[in-house]
């Protein structure tokens, strides 16, 4: 009798958290055609491609169409000099995007898109911490004043992943400072503001009870440096909803967007250092059908490819249109 007991005990414990799994896993879903597309575009990484950066992102807004585009403020480049600024790209890249009538995000502070993740000038880098957050405040405060009378942008972004402590070449994260760039950020204009975390590395509740928009990235395949090799999330769909429902019992953010969709190679190193046959591992033809495929049951309906230079590059270097061809498919769509 104590063994059956136990049995049953056990199977209500296994059919209570199938439940527990099934409400949690509730939530809206979509059609393919009611997702909403935007990319991520980074000057940086199309200089370091050996393209000049103005071409591609004329390409990208022609031959594309997107309608929604996240841009990095690389506080390297704006600021080179302490108190000496240089807006013309970041002014060029707004201007071309605004005429086209695209929607604009824009990353500010120290960790924004591309590695090494933060882009700290050569003189902020040797500053104390009291002093480098201080220039870091003023570097948000330049950026938004210059920027907020300008329609086409929608919403800031503070900080890129902050809370994926270990990833990157960064100061050492402060969570204090955090709420007081957000803090800062709101004082200076009624715009939303986003943050965001990782998709499958981060917990997310800490990143979304800040956010008035929270942001996830999406990666199925990638390589692991932990385990040496290349891997597949053993995730579905449904990993996605249920994270989503459990972090909105301990926040509330006003929407819920993925700010980083995996349209490119994760390999140990660059990928255009790759072979094609490593590149294939986390990112081929199949693999970014299979992503494209994933997305309407996430419980998420915008999405920001991430991979827009990679495309390019494929397209004029490895003669294949492919990743280019599909994506204007989706964007004019």
């Amino acid at each position: 009798m104590h063994f059956f007991s136990r049995l049953k005990y056990i199977v209500w414990v296994i059919v209570g958290l199938f439940f527990l799994a099934f409400i949690f896993s509730w939530t809206t879903t979509y059609e393919p055609e009611e997702l909403d597309y935007g990319l991520t575009y980074s000057l940086k990484q199309s200089r370091d491609l050996g393209f000049d950066w103005q071409t591609v992102y004329t390409a990208m807004l022609d031959e594309l169409k997107v309608e929604k585009l996240r841009l990095p403020a690389y506080w390297d480049e704006l600021e080179a000099t302490r108190g000496q600024y240089d807006w013309s790209a970041l002014d060029w890249q707004i201007d071309e995007a605004e005429k086209r009538g695209v929607e604009l995000i824009i990353v500010i502070g120290q960790r924004v898109p591309r590695w090494p993740e933060c882009h700290l000038p050569d003189w902020a880098e040797s500053l104390n911490e009291a002093d480098r957050q201080a220039a870091t405040l003023e570097h948000i405060t330049q950026t938004i004043t210059r920027y907020k009378n300008n329609a086409a942008i929608r919403y800031w972004q503070i900080e890129n992943e902050p809370f994926l402590k270990y990833f990157g070449t960064c100061p050492e994260f402060d969570k204090k400072f955090l709420d007081r760039e957000i803090a800062l950020a709101h004082s200076l204009d009624t715009r939303p503001i986003i943050v965001t975390d990782s998709g499958e590395l981060s917990l997310w509740i800490p990143a979304a009870r800040r956010a008035d928009i929270f942001g996830t990235t999406m990666y199925l395949n990638t390589y692991s440096r932990v385990m040496q090799s290349y891997i597949r999330y053993p995730i579905t769909e449904v990993f996605f909803r249920i994270k989503k429902n459990i972090t909105n019992l301990f926040a509330n953010p006003q929407d819920w967007i993925v700010i980083e969709l995996q349209g490119e190679p994760w390999g140990k190193q660059a990928f255009q250092t790759l072979t094609k046959k490593e590149r294939e591992q986390t990112m081929s033809e199949e693999k970014f059908q299979e992503m494209i495929d994933f997305l309407p049951k996430t419980g998420f309906k915008t999405f920001y490819w991430w991979g827009v230079e990679y495309w390019y590059w494929e397209k004029e270097t490895q003669h294949n249109p492919f990743y280019w061809d599909k994506a204007k498919q989706l964007f004019q769509n």
